[in-house]
């Protein structure tokens, strides 16, 4: 029997970024995957695929909208190869889950493949696909064995169909009519992928708006642009049934009146979140809690209430992200290598890689005054500036909350080209506890699109934005 130090179930994000994190403090480690590719849920079905068709799809958008007006005139009509499309996202997903492997070899990290169960709180049984199962010890288990595609318990998912986020990542043809359950980030991604290629897309979410869990006004100014671009929303929309009948989809929801509504699609996608996975895991064997929706109990430090078993990502609370996993194996790797890392949880920032882009960190609006927190806000439009207006990209804002007595930033929030990767200057800023004015006196490059952030920080600190 093979013994290690760590044993780590799931090689998500999350997963092989604790082993890495344990190889270098000197464990002996080994990572189970039942899947025979390396990468979990996000590079295999989530993140890294669907960004590659949204990054496709964009190029495919901007040159039947905006080449012409750029000065650049294409002989002929534009067309989609959508096989292609898929083959090239599916090139980017090989490519990084190979990458990952080489990181498993480079840091001598022995891989499992196979099933992992619990056979004790210190053995891990490892059901093979030829059939065969092998027993590990390890003094210390982590899992991280992340989510799955969330449903509602009417509807029959028959993958063709009625899909979830797997199976629109891989579709044989563009829908005619796409019909998805959930304003949420997974739901407006991939909706606007399909969105311009030509399909007709309808959202049905249940609460008052999309993105329900950020600001206020990114929700608000996310409709104006998606719907400028044609997407339709039905918000406070019940939906009571999802119905098959050959190519055919007929969806069924309450408006917020009690009147009924029918969307007649040739696609259906559920999109209204993940739940944690831990299918298989025989957590009772291990002496593991659980809850009822299978959502693992641990302390601040990711220790379950078994003492030599921990739990990251989204198989625990908290934001279901890759980067939260991510920070979450490696802080466990160095509690268990006797370190004292931590994590601070109102600084994890949330992306939608919708075009404009969305991007988030701290405390909405909404929570700042449910808590009571007196606060300023400063925003600055992308319109203003020049790089927007040199790049066709307009749309969006930032937004910083600060705090109204001692300017500390408190949130910031999003909407533009980019701010995915501009977050980082906020969560950089709001690390250090920085204030609205010191974001203002930083010096930032011309013309940049974080140039809105130092506006917004101007406006936040003495309404005294420059450029508007």
């Amino acid at each position: 029997m093979s013994s290690f130090d760590i044993a780590i179930i799931g090689s998500g994000p999350g997963g092989y970024v604790s082993a890495i994190r344990c190889a270098q403090l000197g464990f002996k480690t080994a990572i189970i995957e039942k899947y025979s590719t390396l990468g979990g849920t996000c590079l295999n079905v989530g993140c890294i695929p669907s960004k590659a068709l949204l990054d496709s799809s964009h190029h495919y958008h901007d040159a039947i909208t905006h080449f012409k007006e750029h000065g650049i005139d294409i002989p002929g009509d534009v067309k989609i190869n959508l096989e292609q499309m898929i083959a090239r996202k599916q090139a980017v997903v090989d490519q990084t889950c190979s990458g990952v492997k080489f990181l498993m070899d480079k840091n001598k990290i022995t891989v499992f493949e196979g099933l992992g169960s619990f056979k004790d709180a210190t053995h891990v049984d490892i059901a093979k696909a030829d059939g065969t199962t092998e027993t590990i010890e390890a003094k210390n288990i982590i899992i991280a064995t992340g989510s799955k595609p969330a449903s509602l318990p009417f509807i029959k998912l028959d993958k063709e169909r009625v899909i979830t986020s797997t199976e629109a990542l891989k579709l044989k043809e563009i829908p005619k009519h796409l019909v998805i359950i959930g304003g949420g980030v997974i739901g407006l991604e991939l909706g606007q992928v399909y969105l311009r290629l030509g399909a007709q897309v309808s959202v049905v979410e249940f609460l008052d708006r999309i993105l329900p869990g950020m600001d206020g006004a990114i929700s608000k100014e996310m409709t104006k642009i998606l719907k400028k671009q044609g997407m339709k929303f039905y918000t406070q929309h019940k939906v009571t049934a999802v119905e098959r009948k050959g190519k055919e989809v007929l969806v069924k929801a309450d408006d917020k009146t009690g009147k009924n509504v029918d969307f007649t699609a040739d696609y259906c996608l559920v999109a209204v979140g993940r739940k944690p996975y831990t299918e298989g895991l025989n957590l009772k064997a291990a002496g593991v809690k659980a809850t009822e929706r299978g959502q693992i109990d641990v302390n601040e430090h990711l220790q379950t209430n078994v003492s030599n078993i921990y739990a990251i990502g989204d198989v625990v609370r908290g934001a279901m992200l890759a980067h939260k996993a991510e920070e979450e194996g490696a802080m466990v790797a160095e509690i268990l290598a006797g370190q004292k890392p931590h994590i601070d949880y109102n600084l994890i920032p949330g992306v939608v890689y919708t075009w404009p882009e969305v991007a988030a960190v701290g405390k909405t609006e909404e929570e700042l005054k449910a808590a009571g927190v007196e606060f300023k806000a400063g925003s600055f439009p992308m319109r203003a500036l020049g790089r927007s207006r040199a790049s066709m990209d307009t749309d969006g804002f930032v937004k910083i909350l600060a705090d109204a007595k001692t300017d500390e930033v408190l949130g910031v929030h999003m909407v533009g080209a980019r701010v995915a990767d501009l977050i980082a200057e906020a969560v950089t800023a709001m690390e250090f506890r920085a204030s609205a004015e010191d974001i203002s006196r930083m010096s930032h490059a011309h013309p940049t699109y974080a140039e809105a952030v130092k506006e917004a920080a101007l406006a936040a600190t003495d309404n005294r934005a420059l450029h508007v």
